[in-house]
């Protein structure tokens, strides 16, 4: 299956780098480009890509707002968003998530690393490794600590004992494999843990789990792993 992409950003010069780096992978295609968030937007209505390259700092509609109106569009739901970004400790990285983000790449990676983030954001683990889940983490609690929790909503009460473990586990950043070991399980069990949380939440993959971990409470800065 080839994976369908679309570029959005304001640089002529980054687009074709990322063009030529996407459509040399053998399993993926570049299907457009955008050089602002609502040519984004117009963009994937119209081309319904499997994952979208999306910068923050655009001009017209910034990337946070494209990936809120993308993600809040049910014919979309299949297309997920990776967030370009120049800075690691971006705290419009958090913002991005919470709009719907699946995850995110600094724009100075190594091309196979964009290539592989851009295969594991396709098949909806999301979040790439558990490293760059954990520096997202931290950005998370940086801007959580200064807000106060989400009322938890009655959708989280439909969660087991045992599933609410694993989503705080999946807050924390670990993959199926490390949440496996973690609790004593097969890798096939705790990736079916993931699967029933994320369909209860309605969560569209694990990165918007870590949101709601943290939104609701479930997950504050204080229990969070170091």
């Amino acid at each position: 299956m080839t994976i369908r992409v679309a570029i959005a950003d304001d640089q002529t010069l980054v687009r074709a780098g990322f063009r030529v780096l996407v459509d040399s992978a053998p399993d993926m295609t570049v299907i457009g480009e955008a050089t602002t968030g609502r040519e984004a937007v117009r963009l994937v209505a119209a081309a319904t890509p499997d994952i979208v390259l999306m910068d923050i700092r655009m001009p017209d509609l910034d990337g946070i707002e494209a990936t809120r109106q993308i993600s809040g569009n049910p014919a979309l739901a299949a297309t997920r968003i990776l967030i370009l970004t120049t800075f690691e400790t971006d705290e419009n990285i958090v913002e991005a998530m919470r709009a719907g983000a699946s995850g995110f790449l600094l724009k100075d990676a190594e091309p196979a690393d964009l290539i592989e983030a851009i295969r594991i954001v396709a098949k909806g683990e999301a979040l790439l490794a558990p490293s760059v889940t954990r520096r997202l983490i931290a950005a998370f609690v940086t801007t959580a600590a200064r807000q106060p929790p989400t009322q938890l909503p009655s959708r989280l009460g439909a969660l087991t004992d045992r599933e609410r473990e694993v989503l705080v586990l999946v807050a924390n950043g670990l993959n199926n494999a490390e949440i496996a070991d973690a609790l004593y399980v097969s890798v096939a069990t705790a990736k079916t843990h993931v699967s029933r949380i994320m369909a209860k939440l309605a969560a569209r993959d694990r990165a918007q789990l870590v949101v709601i971990a943290y939104e609701t409470g479930l997950v504050t800065p204080s229990s969070a792993m170091r």
